[in-house]
């Protein structure tokens, strides 16, 4: 055996590691289409061939891959409205005037825009942070809170 006998296998080797160290599972679909080419190989075929049904291979792999349920990630949440990214998403604020659909109120110590989120009530006057944007905040009725309902840390009124 010579130097180019290896080579699938080694491709194969170094995809199954890069994979390990980045955890998507489209390295191990293409180190599929790797492993089918070095099989190929040992089977006398032209490098043509080999090429061919590697690449052939690794697409398939990967086409089904991208249809199952592994491939999709899950849709991304507009950072605005992420709890995630605002740890303010949920609070409490308490609203007492409105001016077209705007308001200024204190919050965790400092005065705050704040704006209806689409087809809210401004007649609630107890809002629910939905989004952030900037430095503006944007609310919604609150929802009614159970017996069990956790009060949210941030939150600057009493439940």
């Amino acid at each position: 055996m010579n130097a180019n006998d290896y080579i699938w296998w080694i491709g194969a080797g170094v995809l199954v590691v890069a994979e390990l160290l980045t955890g998507t599972f489209y390295l191990l679909m293409i180190a599929l289409g790797f492993l089918a080419g070095a099989l190929v190989h040992l089977a006398g075929a032209a490098p043509a061939v080999q090429y061919a049904v590697a690449a052939l291979v690794a697409l398939a792999a990967v086409i089904t891959l991208r249809r199952s349920r592994f491939g999709h990630r899950k849709a991304r949440r507009d950072a605005a409205s992420n709890p995630d990214v605002h740890p303010d998403i949920g609070a409490a604020i308490e609203v007492l005037e409105w001016s077209d659909g705007h308001a200024r109120v204190p919050y965790r110590g400092a005065l705050w825009d704040v704006e209806l989120a689409p087809g809210a009530r401004a007649d609630a006057r107890r809002y629910e942070i939905t989004a952030v944007h900037g430095n503006r905040l944007v609310v919604a009725e609150k929802k009614p809170s159970g017996p069990g309902a956790a009060h949210h840390p941030l939150s600057t009124t009493k439940e």
